[in-house]
């Protein structure tokens, strides 16, 4: 049988359900009951209708809240306010789901409930999903990788570090432990637990919990020396919502929080917020027994839930819908003597008014909120905020742009870029008083020595065994030891030798990634595919894979004198003799006798006169202005040609020239270091035959291989690190590196993937490599004078075309420029030459003009001014 309501009822209840002695709950029962004041007190929310809220305390208590929320249905409840505890609200989300009774819940933060499994469960606050995102960005931007996670084992914590390892992996980081703590544990039981994490290598502590639980922890981490400097503690958004709404907290409590980073939901600023907070605490003192009471982010929330639930209320009813509740069959059946639920109703309507929910939007004090199946708040944000003192406000987070120093609702007309070099928040005073930011992490007291990988030595000098003794020393250990001097702290280590006759590097740093080294010190090349396995240190040496093959000297040839310049040098240098004797030739043919005569005498002239130059030694003078100036240029391209190969030949002649035929695009054998990555390289890479390859496995090998060459069996050339060929050939002279190195690599130190180790190592290296020590202690080990020589120098000897193409366009473009005036100026005397004869001439042809031009430039000019003067007195005479 079912009740029903008019359209318009003269009252509406709703239930409210939360801890009334919680923290959170104190200020949620002033809020929602200012809230139904303001609601009832406006005609224009509920248009006359008035809202009752019936209260009930769940104690946080799960149980007892289903008995309470089954209470309120009694009285004929359309939605419940509440509960405060996300523990508590997977229990009653049931009872909601059964009932059909919107649960709409201010404070319960635990990402997984949701609408998907409790469909009449809306959350009116921010999902621990945004704040578990904040922390991650806030550790990612310290440039932390490992934290600890101390968490209430409930609902509550673990769903929260739940979200809190995928948010940190996404970041590269993770947790390193999680410490769970029972609500009601023993101060015996957390020094237990904090004792524990005090051993343990990561100093970054995230702590989710309860006020109350927190607290304590706190309280017990100061006993143990855990608030001092080098340690890290970020607090969830319980700790500022404690410190907002207890004035009174104790002085040790202030004591042991200075330094903690803590999140509080930020919300902005309005002017009904600053109304609400202006008038809190005259509503305290009326409304709460518990005294005063500050005003937290819960308490906006738990205002602005009131206020959305009567919105919607109204939207129900204006829409003429006929509230009405009706007995649950279920529950009827379970009604017996002791236990009676017939009085319990489901609202009919309930789902009708879940849709009025969502259609809602409200600007309220916390700000806009806009309902969907996962929460009301439209833009999460977060402010971070530092214990020092007082709270203070380092920055923000949200959802839209990260960490910033810039409030979010700025945030939002600014580019959306959320890489790490866009995030930023002020300074922090960490525990200890300190404004250094923390490590993060130590080596632990009473951990386990450093197990540290030992290769057998190619070369004493890179690392060696002291005889009789358990020592390593060497260039690799001496940086080893010298980077370790540089890092703040000391830890146990032991070298233990791996025992292969000549390890495999690849296998070696494999046993790192296998657990069975903690970290490899030797000669190891960084590759990519070694990259993968485990994390390396800065490169504290650079190396590269080179050729080594025997030499000879260069046999003695009658033409040697050609060596230094390339062929096309030789042929461009003896075009241009030619060249610029035949413009001297026609600058200086009309005038000077030196360079007529005979056409055979004229070709002999011509390259005598520019050959002759190179020993400043030609015979024939030239007489006209723009000879001259093509012969000082031209002097000055011979002096530059002269001197430069006369350095080339003398250096060609004087040093020891090497050659090599071995190249790698050959068919010899070629040999490599036995467990070298050299191997993979040349076979991947260069595509050399793997039959060509010979595995060699010491020094001696080398030479020996060497000496008898491909002839023999043996290889024709080496490939292998410049460092290791250099200490080869400091005592073998016979043999040399053959041009330049053809991959560039590095030697560095492996640790274990994600070792904070590993970091700390780096940047010790780079102190070494700035202070010069790492090139003292690189050239006690590894500088050897000796007969290390580059072969294949002649051909970067040769002089080639290149090196020269400015002087010679220099002295192409003065021959051109010099015919151009000359052929200009031989124009217009021709043209003169012309009208001096045109009274007797007759009309001619173009041909006849180009040999008549042709006549004149071969004519001497002097006879050509000779038969002018004379024919200008013959016409003179005419004329008389």
């Amino acid at each position: 049988m079912s009740k029903y309501i008019p359209t318009r009822p003269d009252v509406v209840s709703v239930g409210a359900l939360f801890s009334f002695n919680s923290t959170i709950g104190k200020v949620a029962k002033v809020a929602i009951a200012a809230a139904v004041d303001d609601i009832n007190s406006s005609p224009n929310v509920l248009n006359g209708t008035k809202l009752k809220i019936s209260a009930q305390d769940a104690n946080q208590d799960g149980f007892l809240g289903i008995i309470k929320a089954l209470r309120l249905m009694e009285n004929d409840t359309m939605a419940i306010i509440g509960p405060d505890f996300s523990v508590s609200a997977h229990t009653i989300s049931q009872v909601a789901n059964e009932l059909q009774v919107p649960l709409l819940s201010f404070s319960a933060t635990d990402p997984t409930l949701s609408s998907l499994e409790f469909p009449y469960f809306v959350r009116t606050t921010q999902s621990d999903l945004f704040q578990m995102a904040a922390i991650a960005d806030i550790v990612d931007y310290y440039e932390w990788r490992d934290v600890i996670a101390i968490y209430v084992e409930d609902d509550y914590g673990r769903n929260g570090v739940a979200v809190l390892v995928d948010k940190l992996a996404e970041k590269r980081c993770k947790i390193l432990y999680k410490a769970p703590l029972s609500p009601n544990m023993s101060r015996f039981d957390i020094i237990h637990v904090l004792n524990k994490i005090a051993l343990m290598e990561s100093r970054v502590l995230i702590l989710h919990a309860y006020a109350d639980l927190g607290l304590q922890v706190f309280d017990v981490a100061k006993d143990f020396d855990m608030m001092s400097a080098g340690f890290v503690w970020i607090a969830t958004d319980w700790l500022s919502t404690e410190l907002d709404a207890a004035s009174g907290l104790a002085r040790r409590a202030i004591d042991g929080i200075q330094g903690i980073l803590t999140l509080r939901v930020y919300t902005p600023d309005s002017k009904i917020k600053r109304k609400l907070v202006s008038r809190w605490k005259s509503l305290t003192d009326r409304k709460s027994a518990s005294g005063s009471v500050g005003l937290n982010i819960y308490g906006l929330y738990a205002y602005d839930t009131v206020w959305l639930l009567a919105r919607a209320i109204d939207e129900l009813l204006t829409q003429g819908t006929h509230i009405s509740f009706s007995s649950d069959s279920k529950l009827t059946q379970l009604n017996g003597k002791s236990l009676s639920f017939n009085t319990v109703r489901s609202f009919n309507e309930g789902n009708l008014l879940l849709k009025s929910i969502f259609k809602v939007k409200l600007t309220g004090v916390t700000g806009e909120m806009k309902c969907n199946s996962d929460d009301c708040v439209v833009n999460p944000a977060y402010e971070v905020i530092n214990v020092i003192g007082a709270p203070r406000k380092i920055g923000y987070w949200s959802n839209y742009l990260g960490l910033s120093v810039v409030p979010p609702e700025t945030q939002h007309s600014m580019p959306n870029d959320t890489s790490s070099s866009s995030q930023q928040l002020h300074g922090v005073v960490w525990p200890g008083q300190t404004t250094v930011k923390p490590r993060g992490w130590v080596y632990p007291n009473g951990a386990k020595p450093l197990r540290i990988g030992i290769p057998k030595p190619f070369f004493k000098e890179i690392l060696y065994q002291v005889e009789g003794t358990g020592t390593y020393s060497g260039f690799c250990i001496d940086v080893f030891t010298a980077a370790l001097d540089l890092l703040p702290y000391s830890f146990p280590y032991q070298f233990i030798p791996y025992r292969q006759h000549l390890p495999n590097s690849t296998e070696l740093v494999h046993m790192v990634q296998m657990g069975v080294y903690d970290a490899v010190v030797g000669d190891i090349s960084v590759t990519t595919n070694r990259m993968r396995m485990v994390d390396f240190t800065q490169p504290y040496t650079e190396s590269g894979l080179v050729v080594v093959a025997p030499i000879r000297k260069l046999n003695s040839s009658t033409w040697a004198f050609l060596r230094p310049f390339t062929p096309m040098m030789w042929c461009v240098t003896g075009l241009s003799f030619l060249i610029v004797g035949v413009v001297i030739w026609i600058l200086e043919h009309r005038r000077n006798d030196d360079f007529r005569g005979p056409p055979r005498k004229q070709v002999i002239t011509i390259l005598l006169f520019s050959f002759s130059n190179l020993f400043s030694s030609q015979r024939e003078k030239t007489l006209s202005n723009l000879g001259r100036f093509l012969l000082i240029i031209w002097l000055f391209v011979v002096l530059i040609l002269n001197s430069t190969y006369t350095a080339s030949l003398s250096s060609i002649l004087t040093a020891e020239q090497l050659s090599s035929t071995t190249k790698l695009s050959s068919n010899d054998p070629i040999g490599f270091l036995r467990g070298s990555f050299s191997e993979s390289y040349l076979v991947n890479e260069l595509n050399i035959q793997r039959s060509r390859l010979v595995p060699l496995n010491s020094p001696e090998e080398y030479e020996k291989a060497l000496i008898s060459g491909p002839e023999k069996g043996s290889v024709a050339a080496l490939v292998d690190e410049r460092v290791y060929m250099e200490l080869f050939l400091s005592t073998r002279c016979e043999f040399s590196i053959i041009g330049q190195d053809f991959m560039k690599i590095g030697w560095a130190f492996a640790f274990q993937r994600d070792s904070a180790l590993a970091v700390d190592m780096s940047t010790a290296i780079l102190k070494l490599s700035e202070n010069g020590e790492l090139q003292r202690i690189r050239d006690k080990w590894l500088r050897r004078s000796a007969c290390i020589t580059q072969g294949g120098k002649q051909e970067l000897e040769r002089l080639p075309l290149k090196s020269f193409l400015d002087l010679f366009f220099i002295c192409g473009s003065a021959c051109f420029l010099a015919l151009l005036m000359f052929f200009v100026q031989m124009v217009h005397k021709f043209i003169k030459h012309n009208s001096n004869e045109s009274h007797s001439s007759t009309l001619r042809s173009g041909s006849s003009i180009l040999r008549s031009f042709a006549s004149f430039l071969d004519e001497k000019e002097e006879v050509i001014e000779s038969n002018s003067m004379r024919r200008q007195m013959e016409n003179s005479s005419v004329e008389l």
